[in-house]
């Protein structure tokens, strides 16, 4: 099960039986100016995966926003998910929405520039 509201999405998942995953998690995210890298957005994934409190905050420049799926896996993967069910958001439709948002929320287009050392 997953909700959407602009800034805030919600992913939930019970598990089946024994050797099936649960998590309940919440990915909070605002647009953030960082003193270093600039305008940018701020996330803040939290809730329980396996059972297992966690929260974690990571900040994504405005040219490397829309990679935050890819933060999200390796957050998960961290906590206990295993890499079979680590991308837990391409399998909801709300992340792409989540995705468009952050897009305008930044005021992201085709064809804005990228800083080179982002891409090292």
């Amino acid at each position: 099960m997953a909700t959407f509201e602009a800034g805030h999405l919600h992913i939930e998942r019970h598990a089946l039986n024994k050797d099936d995953v649960s998590y309940n998690i919440c990915i909070d995210y605002e647009v953030h100016q960082d003193p270093k890298e600039g305008k940018g957005m701020l996330f803040t994934m939290h809730g329980n995966i396996q059972g297992r409190e966690m929260e974690e905050k990571f900040f994504l420049p405005k040219d490397q926003a829309y990679n935050f799926g890819s933060n999200v896996t390796q957050i998960a993967e961290k906590y206990g998910i295993p890499k079979m069910y680590s991308a837990i958001g391409s399998m909801h439709k709300n992340y792409d929405v989540m995705f468009e948002d952050v897009r305008v929320q930044l005021d992201m287009k085709s064809g804005d520039p990228v800083k080179p050392e982002h891409l090292e």
